[in-house]
């Protein structure tokens, strides 16, 4: 199996959530229990000879491989949810996506000060969202080891916005 076979089932969906955004869908991945499996044996690769306390995932596909990775990686896994998710005391971080203005928020007990954190999400788009989770981990005391994403779309220049932190993508488009 190889990265090939990831990109060719990601569904891409035009002018979705609106007008002019190409939406790449991971579902059809995640249907394939080869290629699911494949999926976060890859993304493990990437996390060899790092010590981790914790994935993040975001919220929602970010939870999916987030949860698989920690699960593999047996650490422990805190989430980043939208505005008004979670149901305990929170810390929050506003941000703008490529056509929205969103918050998100975690739970102020979700990472203890000095833990190793990787940081995972399904698409790597503006890098809004991502830069919104790094700023929240920081707040916590989080350290970030490493940000991982299956998918990189390139044109959208996410990787500007997180400069200065080692980053990761299986495959772009």
């Amino acid at each position: 199996m190889k990265l090939n076979d990831l990109k060719s089932k990601v569904r891409s969906i035009p002018d979705w959530p609106r007008k002019g955004v190409i939406f790449r869908d991971i579902t059809p991945v995640l249907e394939d229990k080869k290629l699911f499996r494949f999926l976060i044996d890859k993304l493990a690769r990437f996390c060899r000879g790092k010590e981790i306390d914790k994935i993040v995932g975001i919220d929602a596909r970010g939870f999916i491989l987030a949860s698989a990775l920690a699960y593999k990686l047996k650490t422990g896994l805190a989430i980043v949810r939208k505005k008004g998710k979670l149901p305990w005391r929170t810390v929050r971080k506003n941000y703008k996506l490529e056509y929205a203005v969103e918050a998100l928020e975690m739970h102020k007990d979700a990472i203890k000060p000095g833990e190793k954190i990787l940081l995972c999400d399904d698409v790597l788009a503006t890098g809004g969202t991502m830069k919104a989770t790094v700023d929240l981990v920081k707040q916590l005391g989080g350290k970030i080891v490493d940000i991982l994403f299956f998918i990189e779309l390139k044109d959208l220049q996410g990787r500007k916005k997180l400069k200065g932190y080692k980053m990761k993508s299986l495959i772009t488009f």
